[in-house]
């Protein structure tokens, strides 16, 4: 099962910038071009939807393998930088090492360690949404409350999250021998393990930035990071 995603092209010249949001976000919201256009040059920026978030279809309960072969058929085979964050730096991690896939340099923003999908209560996160009590576990509640923020479709997000955890996130170095830069808020509880991610990697380097979660994306450290370990 594969389906094409909404793919923002910013056009220019040169190694393209690709980018990958975060769970229950969209590309326009984590990458907005206020802040990120004219970041790197003339290069052209590829900024991805991922499935059922935005404007992108969603794939049901499709593995994780499934949504890595979306994502290369988004990406295409042209050599790339790409920066992920929170969800899209888990999907990152993979597709940086997937055939046909070519990234020179990788960012990891907002990355957890673990698995964190597998530990969702999936039969009250679905009752939650409709319309039933609120999920008694906290992060089966967090889940639910981002799914269901304004122009989420909440069930496709669950089924998403189902998905995923069919085939956890399992941070292997074997594959990912390129340049990584790990970047995670000094506030960001989910972000604690990329000292210990980076030193599990060939080549890296874990690096911190102001803010908790949500606000480290969009700080300015945050972009100079980026932009300084990008730079040709």
């Amino acid at each position: 099962m594969t389906s094409s995603l909404f793919v923002e092209r910013h056009p220019g010249i040169g190694r393209p910038v690709v980018f990958l949001h975060g769970l229950a976000s969209r590309g326009a919201k984590d990458w907005p071009d206020a802040e990120w256009g004219g970041a790197f040059g003339d290069r052209p920026r590829l900024v991805v939807d991922l499935p059922a978030h935005g404007s992108s279809p969603a794939l049901g309960t499709a593995p994780t393998s499934v949504v890595l072969d979306a994502l290369a058929e988004a990406v295409g085979s042209a050599e790339v930088d790409l920066v992920g964050y929170s969800l899209g730096a888990r999907l990152a991690w993979d597709l940086a090492k997937r055939p046909g896939v070519s990234v020179r340099r990788l960012v990891l923003g907002g990355l957890s360690a673990g698995e964190p999908f597998s530990l969702v209560d999936l039969e009250a996160a679905r009752t939650a949404i409709g319309g039933g009590p609120a999920p008694m576990d906290p992060l089966t509640g967090m889940i639910v409350q981002m799914a269901s923020l304004p122009g989420n479709r909440a069930g496709d997000l669950i089924d998403l999250v189902e998905g995923l955890a069919a085939e956890p996130f399992d941070p292997r170095a074997d594959g990912l021998g390129l340049p990584v830069l790990l970047l995670g808020g000094t506030d960001d509880a989910m972000a604690t393990g990329i000292d210990e991610l980076a030193r599990v990697l060939p080549i890296a380097h874990a690096q911190r930035v102001p803010g908790d979660h949500l606000a480290a994306l969009h700080t300015a450290e945050f972009r100079a990071a980026v932009q300084d370990f990008l730079a040709d």
